[in-house]
C-alpha cells in the first residue's frame, strides 16, 4: 500500500508539478479549494489524517505576491494551521514552501553564494510573510515536528527558464525545473530524519550563474539548468 502525501494548494503550479511528479510513489490527498479551505482548521485536520507527509504550497498570491507589496492574514493562518495540524494529527513531518524573495537576491554579486545561514534581508512584505512561517517552523520543530522550510525558486507551468531579454538576470539564476523540484521532495520525504528537526534550504536547479547555496542534508543534486532548455 503507498503511503499518503497531503498537498495544500495542489491545484497550483508547484502542487500540479509534485501531484504529476509523486503520484506513482504514494497516494496524494489534494488539499484545495473549493473542497477543502486549509483556512478552516478542522477541515484542514480532517484532510491530513494518516498522512506520512504535509507539503504546505497553499498561498492566496493574488492578494500577496513580491511585486505587489500586500500582506494576506490568510496566508499566516493557513500555515500555522498546517503545523498544527501535523502536530495534532501525528503526521510526522511539513514541507513548507517559502521562497527566495525571503532573502533580496536582485543584484547579488557572488561570491559567496547566499546562504541560509545569512540573516534574512526580505525583498517585500511577501518575502518577510515567508520568514515568518520559516521561524514559525521553528517553534514547531522545537515541539517535535519534523520541517523543511524550502526557499523555492522560481517555478512556471511551462517549465521554461525566464529569458534574459525579458526578466533580470537573477531570475533566469534561480529557475528550478520540474525534474529537480520533484527530484527533491522525493529525497526530503525518503530521509530517514530531518537534522534537529528542522531544516532550511533554497531550491534552485544548477544553473550557470547561480547564486543560491543549495547545500542540504538530503543528498539532493540538482540534474537540471536554465542553458540546458535553451
Amino acid at each position: 500500500m503507498k503511503e499518503r502525501i497531503a498537498i495544500t494548494g495542489s491545484s497550483g503550479t508547484i502542487g500540479m508539478v509534485l501531484r504529476e511528479g509523486l503520484s506513482q510513489d504514494y497516494d496524494i490527498t489534494e488539499i484545495d479549494l473549493p473542497k477543502v479551505d486549509a483556512r478552516d482548521y478542522r477541515q484542514l485536520l480532517n484532510a491530513v489524517q494518516n498522512s506520512r507527509a504535509i507539503i504546505h504550497l497553499a498561498w492566496n498570491s493574488k492578494t500577496e505576491n513580491f511585486r505587489n507589496g500586500n500582506i494576506d492574514p490568510d496566508n499566516f493562518l493557513m500555515a500555522f494551521n498546517v503545523y498544527k495540524a501535523a502536530r495534532e494529527a501525528k503526521v510526522p513531518s511539513v514541507i513548507m514552501a517559502s521562497s527566495i524573495h525571503a532573502h533580496a537576491f536582485y543584484g547579488w554579486k557572488t561570491p559567496p553564494l547566499m546562504s541560509v545561514d545569512m540573516i534574512p534581508v526580505p525583498d517585500s512584505p511577501y518575502g518577510a510573510d515567508k520568514v515568518f512561517i520559516e521561524s514559525l517552523g521553528r517553534y514547531f520543530a522545537s515541539k517535535g515536528l519534523g520541517v523543511v522550510a524550502v526557499r523555492f525558486g522560481g517555478v512556471n507551468p511551462g517549465n521554461a527558464p525566464p529569458s534574459t531579454e525579458e526578466y533580470p538576470s537573477e531570475e533566469r539564476a534561480a529557475w528550478l525545473s520540474h525534474n529537480d523540484c520533484v527530484s527533491l521532495i522525493k529525497k526530503i520525504i525518503g530521509a530517514e530524519e530531518i537534522p534537529n528537526n528542522f531544516v532550511l534550504m533554497y531550491a534552485v536547479s544548477d544553473n550557470e550563474r547561480r547564486i543560491h547555496d543549495i547545500s542540504n542534508p538530503f543528498g539532493w543534486i540538482p540534474q537540471e539548468k536554465a542553458e540546458d532548455f535553451t
